[in-house]
């Protein structure tokens, strides 16, 4: 089985969060959904989120992705194929977390006074600066809300609101992810562990198994 859509799902999966910023009203828990398309394919992805730990699965074709996140110490990425009978999760190492942060893009950020809607949020438009190679995004934020749905080290952590619609950067590729809904909900039972039955691998394991480097 060849799961080349690893590493696009693993960085739409860590991308697909969110900071803290100044709101009318404050999520402490609940659930945000986003969607996005890889390589043609249109995606959802769900994130239920508590303080400062998140989870966010996805499906794409036969397998079930879900990605568990606390701050910038643990990652673990979990993959699930029952058709063939694979049940990996794939634990970061503090070396691997430390490579997989240095190679996320260092963003500098510009408010213009353009605004729209985007889901029905109201958004401003940000231009973020990559001062690693002088690329710049358009990244749409609201102060709707205030939600503490991202890691602590995410690369739009000051980007002056919540990300509605930004860009994911990955192993080279981009993805634009967009918020369609947040809500404010109990996280289930369990959602922040690894259940039993799993394979506990390293990350580069784990990329091995895809075909990556």
């Amino acid at each position: 089985m060849n799961f080349k859509f690893l590493s696009v799902a693993l960085g739409m999966a860590l991308s697909a969060t969110a900071i803290s910023a100044s709101a009318q009203k404050k999520y402490t828990e609940g659930m945000a959904t986003f969607e996005a398309n890889a390589n043609g394919q249109p995606l959802e992805l769900k994130t239920y989120f508590k303080g400062d730990s998140t989870s966010t699965s996805l499906q794409q074709g036969p397998a079930s992705i879900k990605y568990i996140a606390y701050k910038d110490s643990y990652l673990a990425v979990l993959v699930d194929v029952s058709a063939f009978g694979i049940k990996k999760a794939g634990v970061a190492t503090p070396s691997e977390l430390e490579d997989f942060y240095a190679a996320l893009p260092t963003l500098t950020f510009t408010p213009t006074t353009e605004t729209k809607q985007i889901n029905g949020f109201n958004c401003k438009k940000v231009i973020a600066k990559d001062a690693k190679n002088n690329a710049s995004y358009d990244v749409w934020v609201t102060n709707d809300f205030e939600a503490p749905v991202g890691l602590s080290s995410n690369i739009y952590a000051k980007v002056g609101g919540f990300p509605v619609q930004f860009t994911v950067f990955q192993q080279g590729k981009k993805l634009v992810n967009t918020l369609k809904t947040i809500t404010e909900t109990k996280t289930p039972a369990g959602t922040f562990n690894i259940p039993a039955g799993f394979d506990r691998i390293t990350l580069t394991e784990l990329s091995a198994l895809s075909g990556g480097k």
